[in-house]
């Protein structure tokens, strides 16, 4: 049985004011034919479906046409919980018309899923909270699926009782490990899908994008991998944006990450999904297949305005955050040559070599000056060198509208 894991879609997403849902279509568009071409039997999208509880219209129209595409007319089931960036009641609320076409949304924990007889396809022939086992027409087997969506302490003493007082990685802990006893034996395939900060205990801090909205805040919200039930042959995970393994090659725990490099902090990452080859009682085989759309997000820095014009012009097809070091401050000159040798540059930070300065307690602020006297010196002493004619021009010009 082959099993496609992605994660971490975030549609709507913008790069500061720039928009990737252009790229977005073509990773989707990426994965759809990926699947097809791999024939997968299943797939899974382990949360951030969305990156705002409230996305554009575009987001939502482009989700809901990749997931039925995914579905290859109703014939493979496509199973996509919500992650911490999903409004839950968002995720759950075309349910019943995405059932139809063979999408399974799951937006709260404990959420029980209902029988579904897909027409020449599918079936899901078992359900319980939090779990539902699907029978597919080509296999002697069922594939049986523990998900569970985006959940922190509070969400999950509302679906477990709040008298439960117990951390949220216990309270997971004993959910998996009771469905596990009663539904998930040796005569099918069993894996788990949830969205969470989950590492292996002991081991090293994973970090979070920039821009992720973090999960990890202390201890608090942590889930350890030996948390997951014996009988679970592969966890989907999300949340993390690099393909990583938090568990062992016998018992894979896998981030599949984003699809996109979504921040410069993930700028170089290869992107990835995850597919697997699972059988009963069998040690599962999982490959990572690259995807090759998108632009690259690069950092660069250079003390050379030629150097940098040269590289952006060579460089196109990507975005930029873009540091250039130098000894004064740009002029709109530099500025108009670096933007016009490179349309998305979407950081550009001056570094400005700051001079050794005398800060002693001698040094005195003469508060008789004039404005532009008074700027110059607080200017000097932040900056390490006087003003340049532009910037004092600017200041000129910002006191003369104010006064």
């Amino acid at each position: 049985m082959k099993i496609l894991h992605t994660a971490d879609w975030h549609l709507g997403k913008r790069l500061d004011n720039f928009s990737r849902l252009e790229e977005q279509k073509l990773v989707l568009d990426e994965i759809c034919v990926i699947a097809d071409q791999q024939e997968a039997d299943v797939i899974v999208v382990a949360g951030d479906l969305f990156d705002t509880f409230n996305p554009p219209v575009e987001a939502i129209e482009l989700l809901y046409k990749t997931l039925k595409r995914l579905t290859n007319n109703g014939k493979r089931p496509v199973i996509a919980i919500a992650g911490n960036h999903d409004s839950p009641d968002r995720i759950d609320s075309p349910d019943p018309l995405a059932r139809e076409c063979g999408i399974i949304f799951v937006g709260l924990p404990n959420m029980e899923m209902k029988p579904l007889k897909m027409e020449d396809g599918f079936e899901i022939t078992r359900t319980d909270p939090g779990f539902l086992e699907i029978a597919l027409p080509n296999y002697s087997y069922p594939i049986r699926i523990i998900a569970t969506p985006y959940a922190n302490e509070t969400r999950m003493k509302q679906f477990f009782g709040e008298d439960k007082v117990t951390s949220l990685q216990e309270a997971l802990k004993e959910s998996w490990a009771n469905l596990a006893e009663k539904h998930c034996d040796e005569k099918g395939v069993n894996i788990l899908t949830t969205h969470l900060y989950m590492m292996k205990r002991g081991g090293e801090i994973l970090e979070e994008p920039d821009g992720e909205k973090p999960l990890k805040i202390g201890n608090a919200d942590i889930v350890y991998s030996d948390s997951i039930p014996t009988q679970i042959q592969y966890t989907a995970l999300g949340h993390l944006h690099r393909f990583q393994n938090v568990g062992t090659e016998e018992k894979p725990v896998i981030f599949t990450g984003s699809p996109l490099a979504y921040s410069f902090s993930e700028a170089g990452q290869q992107k990835y999904i995850s597919m697997i080859h699972a059988e009963p009682n069998e040690t599962v085989r999982f490959e990572r297949i690259e995807l090759k759309e998108g632009r690259q997000l690069v950092r660069k820095r250079f003390d050379n305005i030629d150097a940098a014009v040269f590289w952006l012009n060579e460089n196109q097809n990507t975005l930029m955050e873009l540091s250039i070091e130098s000894d004064t401050f740009l002029t709109s000159e530099d500025l108009k040559r670096l933007r016009s040798a490179h349309s998305e540059i979407i950081h550009l930070i001056p570094l400005v070599k700051q001079a050794e300065m005398d800060l002693s307690e001698g040094n005195q602020i003469n508060l008789d000056q004039d404005m532009e006297s008074l700027f110059a010196d607080f200017f000097k002493s932040k900056k390490g060198q006087e003003p340049n004619e532009e910037i004092l021009n600017l200041f000129k010009e910002i006191t003369t509208q104010n006064a």
